[in-house]
């Protein structure tokens, strides 16, 4: 069985971090209730969660926006919507109509206040000529920039309400907002579901230990475990019996001894290889922080949901469009587009709500083009990477560093949370599309190592010197005592050799991070390492190192040593297991950076100790 390990995050428009967007939620299932009565479950559900929240019930929808026949639509029949104002900064905007192939699709968008800023919530329910009706739900916040937010949306309470209800599935698995307990004559059954090549979402298979009661188990460990998972993917635990009878099964894709295991599309039950494909969470891991190992658990299930293609139906449905309506009264129409001010339109919201409606407002929103959408969704990243850029270029200027280099020279990999420039790299964000021009000057790329463009500066040489511009990294965070790392600048025998090769290992961590939090490392830092993209500084495979020995990880001391200072958005105790670690040196002096990779979570590489080697079997 392979061992506990994350993945990587989504793609994202920009770096996510404390002060950057939530990872949205994305759910995409299917039910063979008919379109009107998904729909009308739908509605009832966003009703009596608006009305518990203290807000206004929206009134029955029009007959324009009554759904007929998906079957049978009207050829000439236009889609038709409304928008309504339920209450201070709540906008809820209903719309629908024919799907271009045949078939129907009605929508349901609300966005309700939320601190320093707005939570938004997106249903859409369609059906096509033939086949199952598919419902998707998209729930994300908007924030001010620079404001700290939680690593991820929470699963909207709609989800958990109406999983049960739709008999929702994905393929032949059923998606439940709760783990379902299967005996021995589920197995067989489960086994289908696992290998069925239409299924689309994960299936999360946990075990109960030998001598564990199952459904005291289910209720204090399994149960909290998958909080994050309803309709991310199908949730299953195994009795003692189906735990037997689902390992012979299933030789080379085990699950035992309390351990849970995400298994992905495209099971192969007879290749031992395909085995480390599906990870697992171990049982210690678990019990060491049942919080942190839920964050883990859904990090697989949320990077499955926000990459899959749309269903055909889906992907038919028009851009969100809330054409003008003639229901309301003159007085409380919105006009078209903001009235001007100073002769200049006013801004529109990003999220496309018109700002300052009053009353029940019908509003029609404009669709912009790909280019200015992705304007709109990378101006918040821009700012502040400019921001971060002028603090880091005030704190140099005092140190004399050059401000740029001689045309060409920028084939390397640059600082400022710049890409190297491989083959499926990403632009920078000063060169997004539509970025505006700055007066700072232009990066200095190849700056860290020193060796990788003539004219550089220097790596540093003594300690001292590298915990000082560490601030040039911009992706990793240090939360250790920098006493440790300064002691090493007494130890004379390696000469300006170990803070040159930390260097280079916070350099290869720095190129890492950038690509891991966009979802294009390919894998842990170890694997970054072992095929570094082309252009890109390259850290010695040997000396980055995945986690520490069994011993290590089991003896109370050493391991307590390793449990090193992260934020408190990290870990509710603010402290972490730092296994991973980079080796500097060798012998019994040997120093070590620690490390944990979080780029699937906040987004951030932390380092919690720079020093001489933890206490191990060898150093004592």
């Amino acid at each position: 069985m392979t061992s506990d390990r994350s993945s990587s995050s989504p793609a994202r428009a920009g770096l996510p971090g404390p002060g950057s967007p939530a990872t949205p939620y994305r759910m995409t299932v299917s039910t063979a209730l008919p379109h009107t009565d998904a729909l009308a479950l739908a509605d009832q559900h966003l009703a009596a969660w608006l009305k518990r929240e203290g807000y206004e019930e929206p009134p029955p929808p029009p007959s324009s926006l009554s759904p007929s026949a998906p079957s049978s639509p009207s050829p000439s029949a236009e889609p038709s919507g409304e928008r309504l104002r339920l209450g201070d900064r709540v906008l809820f905007d209903r719309d629908g109509g024919p799907l271009p192939g045949g078939g129907r699709y009605d929508r349901r968008r609300l966005r309700t206040p939320a601190p320093h800023g707005a939570s938004r919530l997106a249903l859409t329910v369609a059906t096509g000529p033939a086949g199952p009706t598919w419902v998707r739900l998209e729930a994300d916040t908007h924030t001010a920039g620079g404001v700290r937010t939680p690593c991820r949306v929470p699963v909207p309470e709609v989800a958990r309400t109406l999983l049960p209800l739709l008999d929702a599935l994905d393929g032949p698995a059923a998606v439940q907002a709760l783990p379902r307990v299967l005996t021995a004559a589920g197995v067989d059954r489960l086994i289908d579901e696992l290998c069925d090549p239409d299924r689309r979402l994960p299936v999360v298979v946990a075990s109960v230990p030998a001598g564990q009661d199952t459904d005291r188990w289910l209720a204090d460990v399994v149960g909290p475990l998958c909080e994050h998972l309803p309709g991310l993917a199908s949730l299953y635990v195994l009795d003692a019996a189906a735990r037997t009878g689902f390992n012979v099964a299933l030789e080379y894709h085990a699950v035992y001894g309390g351990a849970v295991r995400t298994y992905l599309p495209g099971v192969d039950p007879a290749s031992r290889r395909d085995g480390g494909r599906h990870p697992v969470l171990a049982r210690p891991r678990i019990e060491e922080d049942l919080r942190r190992a839920a964050a883990l658990l859904a990090r697989e299930p949320r990077r499955l949901a926000a990459g899959l293609p749309l269903p055909p139906v889906l992907a038919a449905v028009p851009e969100p469009r809330v054409p003008a309506s003639g229901r309301a009264p003159a007085s409380d129409r919105v006009p078209a587009r903001p009235p001007a001010v100073d002769g200049r339109p006013a801004a529109a919201d990003r999220t496309g709500y018109a700002t300052g409606t009053e009353g029940v407002a019908h509003v029609r929103e404009e669709r912009p083009g790909p280019a200015r959408r992705r304007d709109r969704a990378e101006e918040p990243r821009r700012i502040r990477h400019n921001l971060r850029r002028e603090r880091r270029r005030d704190r140099r200027r005092d140190r004399r560093v050059p401000t740029g280099l001689p045309a060409g020279a920028g084939q390397g990999c640059g600082s400022y949370g710049r890409l190297c420039t491989a083959p499926g790299g990403v632009i920078t964000p000063s060169a997004a599309p539509g970025a505006a021009p700055t007066a700072w000057p232009a990066p200095v790329h190849g700056r860290r190592s020193g060796r990788d463009v003539p004219g550089a500066p220097a790596a540093p040489v003594s300690f001292t010197e590298l915990m000082a511009r560490l601030g040039e990294f911009p992706l990793l965070t240090f939360t250790g005592d920098q006493k440790a790392a300064l002691a090493l600048d007494e130890l004379r025998c390696a000469g300006g050799g170990w803070a040159r090769l930390t260097w280079d290992g916070l350099t290869a961590l720095q190129e890492y991070a950038e690509a891991a939090v966009r979802g294009r490392a390919g894998g842990d830092f170890k694997q970054w390492c072992e095929r570094t993209p082309a252009g890109c500084h390259r850290f010695p495979p040997r000396k980055a190192v995945r986690g520490e020995s069994r011993t290590v990880f089991s003896h109370a001391k050493w391991r307590r040593e390793r449990m090193l200072p992260v934020p408190e958005c990290v870990d509710a105790s603010r402290r972490a297991f730092m296994g991973a670690h980079l080796r500097i040196g060798g012998g019994r002096t040997a120093p070590r950076l620690h490390y944990l990779d979080d780029c699937s979570g906040s987004g951030r590489i932390y380092v919690g100790y720079i020093g001489l080697h933890l206490t191990n079997t060898r150093t004592n």
